[in-house]
């Protein structure tokens, strides 16, 4: 039966429509794979073992022809042939089981074949949990050709975090960390250190804590100075591909919310590797780009102002930057990581600001901004970080408007208007954070911009007989700002419907969003404005009620000391502390800043509560008693 096209024919009725010509096929091929000799004959029929695979795994097809479906395929893994076909076709057990139990250099082959395969998740994390703590004692071997399968193998299954993390779990780390370092006759060749890079930059980016794992003598670890030292020293020492690798490496060990990105930070300043890793922002190899730019961003919180002063020194990587983030239509994974470098550089860095002012930065990040929203920009997964990253740089502008180069830009374009449009990118805080955080730096420099009125001196008469006088009205001033305001020109609030836009984010679900609307409202009624307007603004706005429904929920230290100043504030005004002064929920919310406050907060907190009698004001007391 075995001889000529007689295994073909069987074969072919494996995938008859009648169900009862495909469990008899099964049935016949079950008993042929009995012979050892057949197995290999039985493999070797284009489409015969996916088919059964595919049989063996059915949900539809009667239990009979499933379960013979699955011994044949038990029959025919006497195979090793076979086994790659089946492990080619998802069914991966018998080539693990080779790999666990069979001759040396049946383990090597099986390794070999196992990093050529392409695998699913659900497939890597069988795996990992089925023999990558067999992979990692291969890796171990003195014999390069063992050690090179498992890190194929190895370098497969590390790419999904949860198998990654499994294989950390298996000891991975120590013998990966040592072949990266290892230098002599035993290291291994540049094209598999590479391969070890990549391993290592798969398992950190799984989100592990590495703190606790040691990796080398006198209990070492990923983030140890020393290590990260090596890591250093090695990058500058290879080639663009294996850069890239251990870079990432970086990048996973400063990823939030990792603890070791303030060890990697001590390490970077103390190696003086600073200016290195920048230069990589200009590599013309678009993965070594891409991975230096969000390892600085990674790195910027802790170590902004060392970044800043290395991008505006002499090499002119900030130059290359601000091309990178304005060079294309189509939005970009390496223009969004240097837009987001660039918002989380230091704001109060003029130095920097006036480079980039210098350089047109802002002009063309403004077109990029009104790009995105007219819909001229194509829209993808960078979009979010990307318009986020610019709003933010641009607002950094509003940090410097003591240059006049930047406040000629803010007037030029308009930004206040620009900025309260951005007010209302719902689902983007970022971008309504940054926007009320420029718009709040703005609004401050409205009462030194507003042109106060000149009134005509007073006639003959009129100096001699004030009585026979009328003051002089000049109408279209600001009832805030005590003079000709305009958005355009003064950065004024009262114009564009700010603060209805302000108001409006005051119950946003995110606190530094509510946080940068309130330090923007709150603008109007600071020193140097006509205080009871500014209120009076806020009660025509319906802003009363959001302020303190802020004070009371109490959602950050910060928020509640925003509030506290913005109430007493308010309560300046008599209706309001009229109206308050039978809440019982605000005066204890007061009372609870004056107790728990900081000094600044307990005192204005103090005040606060004069203005509804919950503390007599001792001064009016002592004042009335004179």
């Amino acid at each position: 039966m075995a001889e000529g096209v007689t295994v073909r024919t069987i074969v072919k009725f494996l995938s008859h429509e009648q169900s009862k010509e495909r469990e008899e096929a099964v049935s016949l091929l079950y008993e042929l794979s009995k012979s050892e000799r057949l197995c290999e004959k039985i493999g070797s029929v284009n489409g015969a073992i996916l088919i059964l695979v595919g049989l063996a795994s059915s949900n539809s097809e009667n239990l009979i022809t499933v379960e013979k479906a699955d011994k044949t395929l038990d029959n025919l893994a006497q195979c090793e042939n076979n086994v790659r076909q089946m492990a080619e076709s998802g069914r991966l057990q018998p080539l693990l089981t080779l790999l666990l139990e069979g001759s040396q250099e049946t383990k090597l082959s099986m390794a070999t074949y196992l990093g050529e395969l392409v695998l699913n998740n659900d497939a890597r994390v069988y795996v990992a949990r089925t023999v990558g703590f067999s992979l990692v004692n291969l890796m171990k071997h003195n014999n390069m050709q063992s050690r090179e399968a498992a890190l194929k193998a190895l370098n497969q299954i590390s790419s999904y975090e949860e198998s990654a993390k499994i294989l950390i779990e298996a000891g991975i780390l120590p013998p990966l960390v040592k072949d990266l370092f290892t230098v002599g006759s035993n290291q291994l060749p540049m094209r598999l250190k590479e391969v070890s890079a990549t391993i290592l930059a798969n398992v950190v980016n799984s989100g592990h804590d590495f703190d606790s794992i040691p990796v080398g003598p006198g209990r070492q670890t990923l983030a140890s100075e020393e290590t990260i030292h090596n890591l250093l020293h090695l990058i500058s020492n290879t080639g663009p591909t294996i850069e890239c690798k251990l870079i990432q490496i970086l990048v996973g060990l400063t990823n939030p919310p990792a603890t070791s990105v303030s060890s990697v930070v001590y390490a970077i300043k103390s190696s003086g590797a600073t200016n290195s890793l920048v230069q990589f922002i200009e590599a013309p190899q678009r993965d070594l780009c891409v991975a230096s730019l969000k390892l600085l961003q990674n790195l910027s919180p802790h170590m902004g102002n060392e970044l800043a002063s290395s991008l505006r020194g002499p090499s002119g990587q900030l130059s290359s930057l601000i091309a990178l983030v304005s060079e294309s239509a189509v939005i970009t994974e390496e223009q969004a990581a240097a837009v987001c470098l660039l918002a989380d550089l230091p704001e109060q860095d003029k130095g920097l600001t006036r480079q980039m002012l210098n350089e047109g930065a802002f002009q063309s990040f403004i077109s990029r901004i009104v790009s995105i929203r007219q819909g001229e920009t194509r829209g993808n997964r960078f979009m979010t970080p990307y318009l986020e990253g610019l709003v933010k740089v641009l607002s950094r502008i509003t940090f410097a408007l003591s240059e006049q180069s930047a406040f000629q830009v803010c007037r030029e374009n308009n930004l206040a208007s620009l900025f309260i449009e951005l007010l209302q990118t719902n689902g983007l805080d970022n971008v309504q954070m940054a926007s009320a955080t420029a718009l709040e730096n703005l609004s401050q420099e409205t009462k030194n911009l507003t042109k106060l009125p000149e009134y005509p001196p007073p006639s003959f008469c009129a100096s001699i007989f004030p009585c026979l006088s009328k003051p002089a009205v000049i109408t279209g001033l600001c009832r805030v700002h005590r003079g000709a305001c305009s958005l355009k020109e003064t950065f004024c609030l009262l114009e564009g419907q700010a603060v209805d836009k302000l108001v409006a984010l005051l119950d946003h679900k995110n606190e530094k969003v509510v946080e940068a609307s309130l330090a923007a409202l709150a603008t109007l009624l600071d020193d140097g404005v006509v205080i009871e307007e500014g209120v009076q603004v806020l009660i025509d706005a319906e802003g009363v009620k959001p302020i303190l429904d802020v004070l009371l929920e109490k959602r950050t230290e910060n928020l509640t000391r925003r509030a506290v100043w913005t109430v007493e504030r308010l309560l300046r005004s008599e209706e309001i502390a009229y109206v308050v002064a039978d809440d019982p929920n605000v005066s204890t919310a007061l009372v609870d800043s004056f107790q728990h406050g900081d000094y600044r907060t307990k005192q204005i907190a103090e005040r606060a509560l004069m203005h509804v009698d919950k503390i007599p004001n001792f001064s009016s007391i002592f004042s009335n008693t004179a």
